[in-house]
């Protein structure tokens, strides 16, 4: 879990750092102690305030989203928060946060632009394919059972 000051993470925020200080002062912001007295941020705290709260979603329903998708067949949406947009020639590169993951989108540079992608925003990744790959990470296998057997007859 990466740890941030709050320097930057009010960066990340977009506010400034006295604000920041004011919020962790008023227990808005969880934050972790170091031994010196420092406060840090964990990169999930920062996703929470970033994210819109429900209390605010109820209360100003979807006027100010103008979004033509009224239905989508696809069933893997990710919704994340736009860490990163690289544009370049006809191309672009969006990386979307999502949780503690990064998701990373190489789209048309005119879609980035139509869609107003911009750091912070919100956006729904939709994953669209016909093979998916499932992978663990590798373990010690247990001894085979001849290496076992040859070491119960020594």
């Amino acid at each position: 879990m990466l740890l941030l000051t709050v320097r930057q993470a009010a960066q990340r925020l977009g506010v400034g750092y006295s604000t920041l200080k004011q919020w962790i002062y008023q227990g808005r912001v969880r934050t972790r102690v170091t031994s010196g007295g420092h406060h840090r941020i964990a990169e999930i705290e920062i996703d929470r305030l970033l994210a819109p709260s429900a209390a605010t979603a109820a209360k100003a329903p979807s006027q100010e989203r103008t979004g033509a998708i009224v239905a989508i067949s696809g069933r893997n949406q990710l919704r994340g928060y736009v860490d990163e947009v690289r544009a370049e020639g006809l191309l672009a590169q969006v990386r979307l946060r999502i949780g503690d993951q990064t998701l990373t989108a190489v789209i048309t540079r005119d879609a980035v632009e139509e869609l107003k992608l911009k750091r912070g925003d919100e956006a729904l990744a939709i994953v669209k394919a016909t093979e998916v790959m499932i992978a663990r990470e590798a373990h010690q296998t247990a001894p085979s059972a001849k290496a076992s057997a040859a070491r119960r007859k020594r």
